[in-house]
């Protein structure tokens, strides 16, 4: 049997790519019983049937596989944050972070257009940008018409599937569209009453751009944690993680226990006060997470 991995699912069916050619599959109805659905980045064995119909007859094991968007054996993701329209939102990029750290991803922070910040904001966005790098992430900065943004993109894209994520409206798709001009994708409205955009891609897909691939998915602006227990959660934080080696309890949560290294740290300033405020924030939400069966 061939081997592939899927490219593109849309409408019930999945793309497999295998040596410069595209094969249009079904999956096995044993999927189905089995509770498995392929996913875009799936390595997979299959079978043509016909001209160009196939069937995915086996799934190999996913180095990983997020939830949204469903996509599996992702290396790095970049987050695309705008600075205004919408607004730079620290809650939701360490939500981001969160997800993508429990699913052993590599987060790269892109920030957009930069050319809309008020010269009175700019002092806040660099001291954000350089507290995120001091905590070990990579940020790229952009604006309309950056002439330099291929050259601060492709490197980071050779021998990588990357997925582009993000808040609605922030220039996902401008952003590809500069990787990829002849993909032309459609661009996105702010919705001015919203203050976020609107969902322009409505599928995933992988596509070969810089010695890579690289996935444009649909829009979305939040995560769950459905998947992390909080006892996890400590470590979805670099910087917490690195101080709890030094807190009295293996499995300090960092509330009310003695002796908590990261408490001490956010007191003295050297962890950031609102990073911690993010952990609890999201610590309750795991907490009050309804029982899954």
């Amino acid at each position: 049997m061939a081997k592939g991995q899927i490219r593109k699912a849309l409408a019930g069916y999945y793309y497999v790519y295998d040596d410069g050619k595209v094969y249009q599959t079904r999956g096995r109805g044993v999927f189905r019983k089995r509770g498995i659905t392929p996913l875009v980045g799936d390595f997979v064995e299959y079978v043509v049937e016909g001209n160009n119909d196939g069937t995915v007859t086996e799934i190999f094991p996913r180095m990983n596989e997020l939830v949204r968007p469903p996509i599996s054996n992702v290396d790095q993701a970049i987050l695309v944050f705008s600075v205004k329209e919408p607004n730079f939102n620290t809650v939701l990029l360490d939500r981001f972070l969160v997800a993508l750290e429990s699913f052993d991803v590599e987060p790269i922070i892109c920030l957009t257009k930069l050319d809309l910040l008020p010269e009175d904001e700019k002092p806040l966005i660099a001291k954000y940008k350089e507290q995120y790098e001091k905590i070990g992430y990579t940020i790229i900065e952009t604006f309309i018409d950056d002439a330099q943004l291929l050259d601060k993109i492709t490197p980071l894209l050779e021998h990588k599937t990357t997925v582009l994520a993000g808040q609605s409206g922030v220039g996902k798709s401008t952003l590809l569209n500069t990787l990829m001009p002849e993909l032309n994708l459609k661009t996105g409205i702010i919705s001015s009453a919203l203050n976020r955009g609107k969902h322009t891609t409505r599928h995933v897909e992988l596509i070969e751009v810089a010695g890579g691939l690289v996935a444009d998915t649909p829009g979305f602006s939040s995560f769950d944690f459905e998947t992390i227990e909080k006892e996890q959660l400590t470590a979805c934080f670099p910087e917490l993680q690195k101080a709890s080696e030094s807190c009295k309890f293996r499995e300090c949560l960092h509330l009310k226990e003695p002796k908590c290294e990261v408490k001490k740290l956010v007191e003295s300033g050297s962890i950031e006060q609102y990073r911690y405020d993010h952990y609890l924030q999201f610590l309750q939400e795991i907490t009050d997470r309804k029982p899954r069966y």
